[in-house]
C-alpha cells in the first residue's frame, strides 16, 4: 500500500524552508549555535582580556565571555529580524536550559566528584571554573534581563517595518539595542555579585561598560547584518 505523502501542498511553504519538524533552517541552525554559546560565555568569562590602549579611554580590559555573549546578542537580534520578536524571546528563554544545566554540572564535578589521585590540578580547575551561588544567580538574572531587553529594543525600534528596512537602519537598531542591553547586563551582574563587599563597584562598572560599548560598536552591527543575510540564504527554497 502506498504511504500517504507528508509533503505540503501550500506553495508558500517548501521543504527547503522547513527541514526539521516545520522549523526554518536558519532558526534551527541559530538555535544550536545559541545554546552552545550560552555555555561557552560562562567558561570564557574566567579570563580577563586586554583590548589595548585607546586614545582618551586609556587601557581597556574585559572578561573574555563578552565575545561569546555578543554573539548571543547578534543571534537573538537576527532571529527577531527573520522570525519575529516572539520567537526571539522564546530562544532567550530556552537559553536558560543549557545555562542552568552547565552551572549544575560544573558544581557537581567540582564539589562532588573526587579528583583522580594522580591529578594535581583540582585547585586550579575549581578556582577558574567554580562560581559561588551568588555569582551564578547574578549571571542568570543579567542574562535573562539583558537579552530580553535587547530583543525588545531591536524589535521596537523597527515597529511594523521589521524585516523590511534598509541595511543602514538595521545597523543603527542593532547598535543602539546592543549598547543599552550590555550596559544593563554589566550593572546587574556586578551589583548582584559584589554589592555589600569591600570592592570599588562603580570603578569596575565603568571599565566594563566602556569596554563592552567599544566591542558592541565594532562587532555587533556588521555581525547582525551578516547573520540576517545568512539566515535569509538558509531559508531560500
Amino acid at each position: 500500500m502506498d504511504q500517504p505523502s507528508t509533503m505540503t501542498t501550500d506553495p508558500a511553504v517548501t521543504p527547503a524552508a522547513t527541514p526539521v519538524a516545520g522549523i526554518p533552517r536558519s532558526l534551527f541552525a541559530f538555535s544550536l549555535l545559541y545554546g552552545g554559546l550560552v555555555v561557552l560565555a560562562g567558561v570564557l568569562g574566567t579570563k580577563l582580556a586586554s583590548l589595548g590602549h585607546w586614545p582618551v579611554l586609556g587601557d581597556l580590559a574585559v572578561e573574555s565571555g563578552i565575545f561569546a555573549f555578543l554573539f548571543l546578542v547578534v543571534i537573538s537580534s537576527a532571529v527577531a529580524e527573520l522570525h519575529g520578536r516572539k520567537v526571539a524571546n522564546q530562544l532567550v528563554r530556552y537559553g536558560f536550559v543549557p545555562l542552568i544545566f552547565s552551572m549544575v554540572a560544573l558544581t557537581i564535578v567540582i564539589r562532588v566528584v573526587p579528583p583522580a589521585a594522580f591529578w594535581n590540578d583540582q585547585e586550579a580547575f575549581a578556582r577558574l571554573l567554580g562560581q559561588g551561588a551568588r555569582m551564578q544567580f547574578a549571571g542568570l538574572v543579567s542574562y535573562g534581563v539583558s537579552q530580553t531587553l535587547n530583543v525588545y529594543l531591536f524589535s521596537r525600534l523597527a515597529g511594523s517595518e521589521i524585516g523590511k528596512e534598509k541595511n543602514g537602519v538595521l545597523l543603527l537598531r542593532a547598535w543602539l539595542a546592543s549598547m543599552l542591553s550590555q550596559t544593563v547586563d554589566t550593572v546587574l551582574f556586578i551589583t548582584i555579585s559584589f554589592i555589600g563587599q569591600d570592592m570599588p563597584i562603580v570603578q569596575i562598572m565603568e571599565g566594563q561598560i566602556i569596554s563592552k560599548l567599544v566591542l558592541s560598536t565594532i562587532m555587533v552591527p556588521p555581525l547582525i547584518l551578516l547573520f540576517v543575510r545568512l539566515g535569509r540564504r538558509l531559508d531560500r527554497p
